[in-house]
């Protein structure tokens, strides 16, 4: 399947090609830095330089293949454009990153576009809070 995404997005097919777009279709979490990309191809024994990761990641946005993220006081994070809009919700503590679609506030954004003559061309929510479920490594437990 990975070859075959590169050819359609027009890129010559090479091993640190398919290895980082191989990490990005199987990993777990869907927005990863360049660095966590680099670390689990050493894991795997690859040898794939921190710069390749990066010009790779640069090639795949422009081909449309990923999506960047500069998540407020972060390093920038990639995912892979799977076609579908999606909102944003960041742990400001942990940096941890979920996603989440919600019909209510696609349509009142498109409704305050319509009342201030807007035609909305693109568009991203970002909420910034805290996570709240006890997963947060970095969440400090609560006074008694």
């Amino acid at each position: 399947m990975e070859t075959q995404e590169l050819k359609k997005a027009g890129l010559k097919i090479t091993l640190p090609r398919v290895k980082i777009l191989q990490i990005l279709e199987t990993a777990e979490e869907h927005h990863m830095s360049a660095e966590t990309i680099y670390r689990q191809l050493l894991a795997a024994g690859e040898e794939i330089g921190l710069a390749t990761v990066y010009r790779v990641l640069t090639q795949f946005e422009a081909a449309g293949l990923v999506s960047r993220h500069h998540f407020e006081g972060n390093q920038a994070v990639f995912e892979l454009e799977r076609g579908r809009h999606h909102d944003h919700i960041v742990c400001v503590k942990c940096g941890r990153v979920d996603e989440f679609v919600d019909p209510i506030i696609e349509e009142r954004q498109k409704a305050i576009a319509d009342k201030l003559g807007y035609t909305i061309q693109d568009h991203a929510l970002i909420i910034y809070g805290e996570c709240s479920q006890g997963v947060c490594p970095k969440k400090q437990p609560m006074d008694s």
